[in-house]
């Protein structure tokens, strides 16, 4: 599903067309439906995508990564620009010293999205190994940027903090809007309007968090009139 959103992105972005793109997949099923959905070319061969193409997005599962950089390495000493792509990472879990283990002279890019990225309004965080140029940080950003917001962090065990922070922290915002709907319904509003109202609200307050540039604390004190409703619920 990620790889379909930043698909869909990078076309409706215009960052590039769909006859360019070559997506690799093994069931004939998804690959006929990849090419009739977005236009791309399809291929059931990772190693051709790799030896084809500039930039090579790898999104499949933590169980196969493994099995695919093998395949690249052995079809990397026939055949080497295999491993002259930059390689640009959203598998969980996998360093940097996994893609290293088998493409020694690869530019690998490991980037840790989160789901929101699935409706275009991500927050994603990344980093370069050793091997990647300044233009390579600018690919990856245009390529992460038509799903969201993108950062790069000076050192790969960062990612672990981003995985903790943007990574799961959709789960905690949905725990805060069932909280708020459910305070909605206990004063009598219907489930779906209580759902609705405070979904929207977390959307809205995070929206002027981000364009206003202030600080969390100031848009509170903002909304929080001396001795008013909102400062009686920001002391419960």
């Amino acid at each position: 599903m990620m790889a379909e959103a930043m698909l869909g992105g990078l076309l409706k972005g215009g960052i590039v067309d769909a006859g360019s793109i070559t997506v690799s997949e093994p069931s004939k099923e998804r690959r006929e439906y990849m090419a009739e959905k977005f236009g791309v070319k399809t291929s059931e061969s990772n190693a051709d995508i790799c030896a084809g193409n500039d930039i090579v997005v790898m999104a499949v599962k933590p169980q196969v990564v493994d099995a695919v950089l093998l395949e690249l390495q052995e079809k990397s000493a026939g055949e080497p620009k295999v491993a002259e792509c930059l390689i640009v990472s959203i598998v969980a879990g996998k360093t940097l010293a996994t893609y290293q283990r088998y493409l020694a002279n690869t530019r690998v890019a490991r980037v840790m999205p989160n789901t929101p990225s699935l409706v275009g309004c991500g927050a994603a965080a990344y980093v370069l190994n050793s091997l990647c140029t300044p233009q390579d940080a600018t690919t990856v950003e245009a390529v992460m940027g038509t799903c969201g917001i993108v950062e790069r962090v000076a050192k790969e065990e960062l990612l672990d903090a981003v995985t903790g922070l943007s990574g799961s922290g959709p789960a905690y915002v949905y725990l805060l809007i069932e909280a708020m709907a459910d305070g909605g319904v206990r004063m009598g509003l219907p489930r779906a309007t209580a759902l609705k109202l405070a979904a929207q609200t977390v959307m809205g307050a995070g929206k002027m968090a981000v364009e206003t540039g202030k600080h969390p604390g100031e848009l509170k004190d903002a909304v929080t009139s001396p001795g008013g409703t909102t400062i009686a619920g920001v002391h419960v």
